[in-house]
């Protein structure tokens, strides 16, 4: 058996988390594994082969660390779990998804979700023990159990606003997969190709497609005197009108609320009318923002002495 010390970091690394091959070769005799097993005995067994070293109820740390040891070695969790540990907004994950190589036959088991591919990560984020997808990754394969639109904008403009994955990358993830469910996926990304940044400026591009307005310019850049002015979310150069989709939840980094009440104020020194909406009231008040923007666009006049550069 190794010694203590080498005993005292695995137990740290893992959480206090250990597979049979581990207590075998560190702890114990089988006969002691059973016995420290039984019914009211200081372990408790989480998944065939893993077991806890204490009582009461695992963390949820512990259960990922005992998903990796149960799914064997290169494995890395990724889905939902991977999203909360980089700090990406995403659904609750329900179980531990793990990626495994596409030759190792382990079936899902309890709170393990397997999912056997052959495009394994070349690199992870790690936490000890514990080895995550990367981002652009992890956020390809939440938004592939999706089921709605929504929430698949969610994740993609929470880890692209905190700067965690480029769109660009998050592309070169769907060139690579052929996956059915990867249609949200690639349809998030039409829209930040169409100028979309977020998941309310997605759902003001959505509800402008389909009513009878004009398609405004996304995210353009405007100038004014060779001077930067500003890029709104939504932009109307014949009529000179703004929208701006206003929500601190979406200004997820230091100082963008800041910034975003500083842009407003240029703007409308510049003579533009700038309206401002909510995402609630996108999703509650669809036809009275749609009448909002349509009075404006009739008001408004050509913004003739500001340049305007589409998004890239």
């Amino acid at each position: 058996m190794q010694d203590d010390r080498y005993l005292e970091w695995l137990l740290a690394s893992q959480r206090g988390v250990l597979s049979r091959a581990q207590v075998l070769t560190c702890v114990t005799t089988a006969h002691g594994l059973q016995h420290r097993l039984r019914r009211g005995g200081p372990w408790q067994r989480l998944l065939p082969g893993v077991y806890l070293t204490t009582t009461g109820e695992p963390t949820r740390q512990q259960l990922q660390v005992a998903a990796l040891l149960y799914a064997g070695p290169q494995s890395l969790i990724t889905g939902p779990a991977a999203l909360d540990f980089h700090g990406i907004r995403g659904p609750q994950a329900a179980v531990v998804e793990v990626l495994v190589p596409a030759g190792r036959y382990r079936s899902s088991r309890g709170f393990v979700a397997i999912h056997r591919t052959r495009r394994m990560p070349q690199s992870s984020a790690n936490d000890l023990a514990l080895l995550y997808a990367l981002p652009a990754r992890a956020v390809a394969d939440t938004v592939c159990g999706l089921d709605r639109l929504s929430d698949a904008r969610t994740v993609v403009a929470s880890a692209v606003q905190q700067r965690l994955c480029t769109v660009s990358q998050l592309a070169d993830e769907l060139a690579e997969r052929h996956n059915a469910g990867d249609a949200l996926l690639r349809a998030v990304l039409a829209e930040v190709a169409a100028g979309s940044r977020s998941a309310p400026e997605g759902e003001l591009l959505e509800l402008i497609g389909k009513s009878d307005l004009p398609t405004p310019l996304f995210n353009p850049t405007l100038i004014l005197e060779g001077r930067f002015l500003a890029c709104p979310d939504a932009w109307w150069p014949e009529a000179g009108v703004a929208v701006e989709v206003d929500s601190r939840e979406w200004h997820l980094l230091p100082g963008d609320w800041e910034r975003t009440m500083r842009r407003h104020r240029r703007m409308t020194a510049a003579g533009i009318f700038v309206l401002h909406v909510s995402p609630s009231q996108l999703r509650t008040e669809p036809t009275q923002v749609l009448a909002d923007i349509g009075a404006a666009l009739a008001a408004g006049r050509p913004a003739t002495r500001i340049i305007t550069r589409p998004a890239a």
